[in-house]
């Protein structure tokens, strides 16, 4: 006999106020991951666009804007620029361990001060433990938590927590569903950028075509920094294609020409990277 396929059931979220642009009100389509098949439909619908939050995937669906778009970088024929090439530099003593998704306190309370400096009036600034231990450990799907630490002195106990990455692995990449990391690191730049880098190398040498970085919002300061990840690929209409160097020479162009405040710092993800988004 053949086995039943089971279709996901999608539901759409009421308008709420945009957290991108303002004025415009965003809507999202979403749907349940669960069961044994959680990894390969989160795996079919990350291809298409689509988000994960806990044990819920979901995209954009706005009546009257399709500004947000879903992008991703090419690992294996990235190449840095001058200033990426420096943040690897500047962090390269750091050391990254891949870690079960399991919440610590040592991680919330890194989220806490990156919030309060980045994000102080996001919905995420609200989070206790125990809404963080959610985020961390409500999946379904192949995750896990990428820490980066500074050496110990003795090089044996575990040295500061300077950044964190819950991370998904698909079937084509690695999916950043939320990065944070210590904002007033004296001596220590680009750490936001340094964590999206070695995800980069991750997926090359894991043999994964992509990382992908969520939704990039042109004419929002805050996700202009995705665009300086070349070459990047952004998902239309007609599937996922690669932004010409031209184009992307003027995004980033725009990018430098209008500098993100402390407001506008960067986060991988949704609404300051989690969506709020009703169950069902």
């Amino acid at each position: 006999m053949t086995a039943q396929v089971r279709f996901p059931r999608f539901f759409v979220t009421s308008p709420a106020p945009c957290p991108y642009l303002p004025g415009r009100n965003e809507r999202k389509v979403f749907t349940e991951l669960k069961g044994p098949h959680a990894d390969s439909l989160n795996d079919a619908l990350g291809r298409i666009g689509f988000r994960r939050s806990q044990t819920v995937a979901y995209r954009p669906s706005c009546l009257d804007c399709n500004a947000c778009v879903s992008v991703r970088v090419v690992a294996d024929e990235f190449k840095p620029s001058g200033s990426q090439k420096r943040a690897l530099k500047a962090n390269s003593d750091l050391i990254a361990t891949v870690c079960r998704p399991w919440s610590t306190n040592e991680q919330f309370d890194l989220l806490q001060r990156y919030l309060a400096e980045r994000h102080p009036e996001g919905g995420m600034t609200t989070m206790d433990e125990t809404d963080f231990a959610d985020m961390v450990e409500h999946t379904p799907v192949t995750s896990y938590v990428i820490e980066y630490r500074e050496p110990s002195a003795d090089g044996v106990t575990p040295g500061r927590l300077v950044g964190a990455c819950l991370t998904d692995r698909q079937c084509d990449g690695l999916s950043m569903i939320y990065s944070f990391y210590d904002p007033h690191h004296e001596g220590r730049q680009g750490l936001g950028n340094y964590i999206i880098l070695d995800h980069i190398s991750r997926a090359r040498e894991m043999g994964l075509g992509y990382v992908y970085l969520g939704y990039w919002v042109e004419g929002s300061p805050r996700m202009q920094y995705k665009v300086r990840y070349r070459p990047m690929e952004k998902l239309g209409r007609a599937g996922w294609e690669r932004i010409s160097a031209g184009e992307q020479d003027r995004l980033i162009a725009d990018a430098v020409a209008k500098p993100r405040t402390s407001r506008d710092a960067q986060t991988t993800g949704g609404k300051d990277g989690i969506p709020a988004i009703p169950r069902s």
